[in-house]
């Protein structure tokens, strides 16, 4: 009798251990936070620096084993944020191409040290004005270097191009140095990429999109354009002081930066990324492989062109193809952000080798100042150059 009372027992204490097991995340260094501690230090950190929306996954062994959204699609409805709700992703964008264009790669498309110019019929700047400004490229009709550009060159930001266009004194694009010699980063390289893949299937980059990696990986709320059905859940981006931008729903498709997505959709490409899905492992070893060592004390702005000697030897700070790269002592680190000053800004980062990692998405020009410690706690990732990034903590006397 005693012990027929103690079999049920016994697998209830199974249960409830399994249960508690289940609701831990392992962390970089082998140690673990249970889910209730994460959540209540991202609550903690969003007060403190006045976060007005935050979506947060968390992978374990190629899974996501936490995945939770805080705050609001806006301040003012206090309509709160679901993991279905689309997001801007900004530079995210890049992240999701490069698997595309690897996927190309693989399929004899184009090759990623093949000159790009060598795969159109015609000059670049004989196609006009295009129907869109990113698809404008009649200023490089007397430029004597773009037509040195590879799909390496792009993916690792080495192209030469400028960010955008309009960071030129003219607004003209150019190349400002020599291809391949140097780091640069460069949306027009990208879309330039984007404009020659198009070219070469005749297909849009929505299209590819859609076929090689939105169906595959169930991204169902996710494009390079603004879709009808977005409309009945999406959120808006919040300044530093909570004021809130209006919703830009008129972009062309641009690889670089027009991607539409949501915490779950992006999930499912995370998911994929770190169990090898849509690429051989070889194309993901190729994309989490350094390419150019990065030695620049920022990534943008003016420090983006000074260099500094060893401030990340340890953890040698490079651009793979689409992502940036670092090494540490649990493996390599595959890192991507994005970042728009209309209340855009995230952040993923993926340790392939232990199959971990983490996205943060957020609608709030303040989000970039918890990054560093939400890394730290939710992952242990002290790796992250969180200053090379410009992610200057909220209680730090240090500014962009």
């Amino acid at each position: 009798m005693l012990l027929k009372r103690l079999v049920p027992l016994l697998f209830l204490l199974t249960y409830l251990g399994e249960l508690a097991h289940s609701q831990r995340i392992q962390r970089l260094d082998h140690t673990y936070i249970s889910a209730d501690s994460l959540t209540s230090k991202i609550q903690s950190l969003m007060a403190l620096a006045q976060v007005q929306g935050l979506a947060v996954s968390v992978f374990n062994q190629g899974k996501p084993v936490y995945e939770k959204t805080f705050g609001y699609k806006r301040l003012d409805t206090k309509e709160p944020l679901q993991p279905s709700t689309v997001f801007y992703g900004a530079s995210l964008s890049k992240a999701v191409f490069s698997v595309l264009v690897l996927k190309l790669v693989e399929e004899g498309v184009i090759d990623l040290d093949t000159p790009l110019q060598q795969y159109l019929p015609r000059p670049i700047w004989t196609y006009g004005p295009g129907k869109s400004w990113n698809q404008d490229y009649t200023n490089l009709k007397n430029d004597s270097l773009y037509a040195q550009i590879t799909a390496r060159m792009c993916l690792s930001h080495t192209s030469g191009f400028p960010n955008w266009r309009w960071d030129t004194p003219d607004q003209k694009l150019r190349v400002g140095f020599r291809p391949g010699s140097r780091y640069g980063y460069s949306g027009e390289g990208m879309c330039y990429l984007q404009f020659v893949l198009e070219q070469r299937t005749g297909k849009t980059l929505e299209a590819l999109m859609r076929e090689k990696l939105f169906q595959p990986l169930r991204m169902t709320q996710t494009s390079y354009t603004w879709q009808p059905r977005f409309e009945a859940n999406y959120c808006f981006g919040h300044g530093a002081t909570g004021q809130i931008f209006p919703k830009d729903k008129d972009n062309a498709p641009r690889s670089a930066s027009t991607l539409e997505t949501t915490l779950d959709d992006y999930t499912h490409f995370i998911t994929g990324v770190l169990q090898q899905k849509i690429l051989r492992p070889s194309s993901y070893d190729a994309m989490f492989s350094p390419q150019i060592r990065l030695r620049t004390v920022h990534q943008m702005g003016p420090f983006a062109w000074r260099d500094t000697t060893s401030a990340y030897d340890a953890i040698n700070l490079s651009y793979g193809l689409g992502w940036g790269y670092l090494m540490t002592p649990y493996g390599r680190g595959a890192f991507k952000e994005g970042h728009s000053d209309e209340g855009w800004q995230h952040y993923s980062i993926v340790f392939p080798d232990q199959k971990m990692g983490i996205v943060i998405m957020s609608n709030s020009n303040n989000a970039e100042k918890i990054f560093k410690e939400l890394l730290e706690v939710a992952i242990a990732d002290t790796y992250t150059p969180w200053a090379w990034e410009g992610y200057f903590p909220y209680n730090s006397s240090a500014k962009k």
